[in-house]
């Protein structure tokens, strides 16, 4: 059985323009059916979400049939739970809060076997490694595994250009309600400081020579900051598509009977 190859990272270096979904329904199911939409990459969510490995796991394979590219949030940096997230078979991880250069190196060594990193081995307990049936999988995981962090404070702001130093990191994502928290603008990521700030980081990035991607809910705002060097974005997630469109067709059948009553 051969290795699976990571097609976002690939993409990553590429420059390519990917467009992404995060999921926090916690269900196989919900993602089998996001698997099949058109997005390029989704992110199960296990930071703000009650997902855990196992739940994580089932996603996982509920979306291998399906071209779509999955990450994995984990709720922190804790090494041991992103041993398990990769053992399961998650190959991109993107971490939140990292806000300086040493917290990205220790991710780097928490997603890399020896001896460039502390990833435990158990390839025959390991579904990422098919169980010993992929040849050589701890030989070869480590040029395949993906690691994207977050910088979404005004500290990862200032350290930005040190945490874009750190080899291993294959790209940086900027999540705007952190950020605009940070910032003292809680609840209000479209704040022209906001904005500034994430347009000062995304160039930043891309003149490092990382990839360089962002959460983004409006096409508008998603063209400027593709211009700017943005390569992938998140737009939105799976619980506000499910409860926008339900209070959409709620409203518009009890406003066509109203209507309907009204003329009646």
């Amino acid at each position: 059985m051969d290795m699976p190859k990571n097609i976002f990272k690939q993409r990553l270096r590429e420059g390519q323009w990917q467009v992404g979904l995060f999921a926090g329904l916690a269900h196989p199911v919900s993602m089998e059916i996001l698997a099949g939409t058109g997005f390029d990459w989704l992110v199960i969510d296990a930071e703000h979400t009650p997902n855990n490995p196992a739940t994580v796991l089932m996603q996982l394979q509920a979306a291998a049939p399906y071209p779509v590219q999955l990450l994995v949030r984990p709720m922190g940096r804790d090494a041991t739970l992103i041993k398990q997230y990769l053992d399961a078979g998650a190959q991109t991880l993107l971490v939140p809060l990292v806000d300086d250069a040493a917290q990205a190196r220790e991710l780097v060594r928490a997603v890399r076997y020896p001896p460039e990193g502390i990833r435990g081995v158990a390839a025959s307990l390991s579904r990422a490694a098919r169980w010993t049936g992929i040849k050589d999988y701890v030989r070869q995981a480590n040029a395949e595994v993906c690691l994207v962090v977050q910088v979404e404070t005004r500290a990862g702001l200032a350290n930005l250009d040190a945490i874009l130093a750190v080899e291993g990191v294959d790209g940086v994502f900027i999540g705007p309600a952190d950020l605009a928290a940070s910032l003292g603008h809680l609840g209000d990521a479209a704040h022209p400081e906001v904005r500034s700030a994430i347009e000062h980081a995304l160039s930043r990035i891309v003149a490092s020579g990382k990839a360089a991607g962002v959460f983004v809910t409006e096409p508008g705002l998603a063209r400027h900051y593709r211009g700017l060097g943005a390569s992938f974005i998140a737009v939105g997630g799976d619980t506000t598509v499910l409860r926008n469109a339900a209070v959409k067709l709620a409203a518009s059948f009890r406003d066509e009977m109203t209507q309907s009553g009204a003329g009646s």
